[in-house]
């Protein structure tokens, strides 16, 4: 038999998490979505011990761009260090559409600029519910049109563009790669999908076998899907939810990491299902013992640096393609 069963430590950071902030979720008063926006952890142990620290041989600094209606959103760049140029990732965060802040993210975007090494353009797209759908789909989408224009300033190489995100940021990089295929460019040389809720209609079984999480349970699920559509949108409109989307061919290839204790599960491992039969490669990975959000604690969880291996692996691949890399 498959041991699917959670790590000690796991268990115990989840547990952690949820009292936190998890009756915040589903009581949310200005006040909770407030704390929940602001929340991060101190670039100091012990807090570095459960989020990793923050690379020494990136350059991080904040800049923005402008959307389509005029609206600036704010993006944390993170350059290594080194002759260039480097490929270029725009990342987008997870937050369930409503939470979440740029800086908490430090430590996993500061890795991955310097171990792939590429410079990282992470977004601050806007939030519900002040913002409903399609409103971060609209800026992610912007923010990937405007990234070939800023890599003189990264010391960046526009043409070796790739797309990253996790949870929701998953969600917002899925629709923004079809977006952009359908307007014909930028050129996307590779997607990377961790853990992507990409069927806002919570239609697989895994939202219901795993309805009690651990670290994202079904109601939370449903406050976000709540938050973010509203009550008027189709949460099958592809801008929304990208598995919906009817034609996947022609796509960049794709890289779909999903965590097996998590209700996400089953839509991520559709979705790369899907992009396989429209004959785009794709490489899926289900980690075992893993939770939601379990790349961005890696000392909770034991899968997480073979996740961020793959990762690294698969950007290297489709974004450096004839380097030589050795692996400490």
């Amino acid at each position: 038999m498959i041991r699917r069963r959670m790590p000690l430590r796991t268990r115990i950071v989840s547990w952690l998490a949820e009292w936190v902030s998890e009756r915040r979720i589903i009581d949310l008063t200005p006040e909770n979505l407030e704390y929940l926006r602001s929340l991060t952890f101190p670039a100091r142990a012990p807090f570095t011990w459960l989020t990793g620290r923050i690379s020494s041989q990136v350059d991080i600094w904040n800049t923005s761009f402008v959307t389509r209606d005029g609206a600036d959103r704010p993006v944390r760049v993170y350059r290594p260090r080194g002759v260039g140029p480097h490929p270029l990732i725009v990342r987008f965060y997870g937050s369930g559409f409503v939470q979440g802040n740029l800086t908490s993210f430090d430590p996993f975007c500061s890795t991955l600029a310097e171990e792939v090494p590429a410079v990282i353009l992470s977004v601050d797209y806007r939030l519900a519910p002040e913002h409903r759908a399609p409103q971060a789909a609209l800026d992610a989408i912007d923010a990937v049109r405007w990234a070939p224009s800023v890599a003189p300033d990264c010391n960046a190489d526009p043409t070796r563009l790739a797309v990253c995100g996790d949870s929701a940021g998953g969600n917002l990089a899925a629709v923004a790669t079809q977006v952009i295929r359908d307007e014909g460019g930028p050129h996307i040389s590779h997607q990377a999908l961790i853990y992507p809720g990409v069927d806002l209609s919570m239609s697989f079984p895994s939202i219901r076998a795993r309805a009690k999480g651990p670290m994202l349970t079904e109601p939370v699920l449903r406050v976000f899907t709540e938050s973010y559509v509203g009550p008027e949108a189709d949460p099958r409109d592809p801008l929304i939810s990208p598995y919906w989307r009817e034609d996947l061919s022609g796509l960049p290839p794709a890289l779909v990491q999903t965590a097996d204790l998590d209700p996400l599960r089953d839509e991520g491992l559709a979705y790369a299902g899907r992009l396989a039969e429209a004959g785009v490669p794709v490489r899926a990975t289900n980690y075992l013992g893993s939770v939601h959000g379990f790349i961005s604690f890696p000392g909770a969880s034991l899968a997480a640096a073979q996740a961020l291996l793959e990762l690294v692996t698969e950007l290297r691949r489709h974004l450096v393609p004839h380097a030589q890399f050795a692996l400490d």
